[in-house]
């Protein structure tokens, strides 16, 4: 099974270690104070420095200033911004053409409803994260262990690369992936043994799911 991985909320190098080994394709860091995946900049910076050439290096933002974009891009050498608050397609271009690297938006999905919002992103992002969406109410916009009813984007398409996200984990990650034709995961919870807390044991298990598929 040809998919790319990418394995979001990394904090140490340990966790990034096994990550690049087990054949990630992407690590991701998280730069939101209420997520307990948070990383400041000077660890990013640090821990960025050590990703291998190949390897992509996202920064994962919420609805980020122009501030904290300055400091963020100007000190963790980066490949991608991912905007996952409610950025507006507006501000999506903007971020774009302002730090000229690709940017990733992170729809949530939870009913029919949801999926047109995926197109109107599709038409300024550079890809699009299709994620389960957080709860009314819920602190974390994403990494909460849920997943969606994969029947709503089953073998859809659109005019940007895609990825799939929400509640993934080893055991369903090849379900997943056949149901909606994604060519792209992206986990982070589903590869932890506590909020926070990377699992190298996980992490190997979930790209080793999808390589026997």
């Amino acid at each position: 099974m040809d998919t790319r991985v990418k394995i979001c909320g990394l904090k140490t190098p340990e966790a990034l270690t096994c990550a690049v080994e087990a054949g990630a394709q992407y690590l991701g860091f998280v730069f939101f104070p209420k997520s307990p995946r948070n990383v400041d900049v000077p660890t990013a910076r640090e821990l960025a420095l050590e990703v291998p050439i190949g390897v992509a290096k996202v920064a994962l933002v919420v609805d980020a200033s122009d501030e904290e974009l300055d400091r963020i891009t100007g000190e963790v050498p980066l490949d991608m911004l991912q905007l996952h608050g409610k950025e507006t397609p507006e501000r999506v271009a903007e971020i774009r053409a302002r730090y000229g690297l690709p940017v990733m938006k992170a729809v949530g999905v939870a009913a029919p409803e949801d999926v047109p919002a995926l197109d109107a992103y599709g038409m300024v992002a550079d890809q699009i994260l299709v994620d389960a969406k957080a709860p009314k109410g819920a602190d974390l916009p994403g990494g909460n262990g849920l997943s969606f009813d994969w029947r709503l984007i089953a073998k859809r398409g659109w005019n940007r690369p895609w990825m799939l996200a929400g509640g993934l984990t080893p055991e369903n990650v090849v379900t997943a992936i056949q149901m909606t034709g994604a060519k792209q995961v992206d986990v982070s919870s589903g590869v932890e043994s506590a909020p926070g807390e990377k699992d190298p044991a996980k992490i190997r298990a979930f790209i080793e799911a999808i390589r026997q598929a």
